[in-house]
């Protein structure tokens, strides 16, 4: 049996999935031939954090999924799985240690620079809120601001710090909500990044396991 098990909800509503984030340590695994296996924690958003179950809340004290667990070791919020994956897997990351602190800065920059301006403006698109506001247009403001300084970087590169990594994981997968929203329409480099990035074969496996786990559920 895998030493590894990645944790994820059992269920979830059609809207969100393909985009729970389980699926970017699922990509990563698959991207590294690491054999695992998936176990499931009950969705349910509306319930207290004081009523969860007291395992959930041990792997994971914000109630979230994914966590990864290796051995008895275990790991939550996927940047940190993926930083994870990555020291263990030449697949993921270089071993030098320029090219290796290259790889780190820009898995950060996906996901505090590019992430948090993608969240709270996808939450909107998901919500369907279209309700023009002065908090709004400051939220699309910082977006596609982070979107034209990310543009200007994949113009000149196919990813993001030499070969493809744990970086790229992470951004394609921020970069790929915008786009379903279309929030690329003016970032043909950004498009064209997130395509190249979810046409690997890792991507597409990870991606169909998801969508079949949650169906599974229905």
């Amino acid at each position: 049996m895998p030493d590894m098990t990645l944790t994820t909800f059992d269920w979830v509503p059609d809207l969100p999935r393909g985009y729970v984030r389980d699926l970017r340590v699922r990509w990563a695994l698959e991207e590294a031939g690491v054999p695992y296996r998936v176990a499931s924690v009950p969705f349910t958003p509306s319930v207290p954090f004081r009523d969860l179950d007291a395992h959930q809340m041990a792997q994971h004290p914000y109630a979230q999924v994914p966590w990864l667990t290796d051995d008895d070791q275990t790991i939550f919020e996927s940047g940190a799985i993926l930083l994870y994956l990555g020291e263990r897997n030449a697949a993921l990351m270089p071993t030098g240690p320029h090219a290796r602190q290259n790889v780190i800065t820009w898995l950060f920059a996906a996901l505090n620079s590019v992430e948090a301006a993608s969240l709270p403006w996808s939450i909107y698109q998901f919500a369907g809120d279209t309700e023009q506001t002065a908090g709004r247009a400051h939220l699309d403001a910082f977006l596609q601001a982070r979107v034209r300084y990310t543009e200007q970087v994949l113009v000149t590169r196919d990813w993001l710090a030499g070969a493809f990594s744990i970086a790229d994981i992470a951004m394609a997968d921020v970069l790929r909500l915008v786009d379903r929203f279309d929030g690329l329409a003016d970032a043909p480099a950004c498009r064209a990044y997130v395509a190249r990035a979810t046409a690997r074969p890792a991507f597409v496996k990870a991606y169909t396991d998801q969508m079949a786990h949650f169906a599974a559920a229905d």
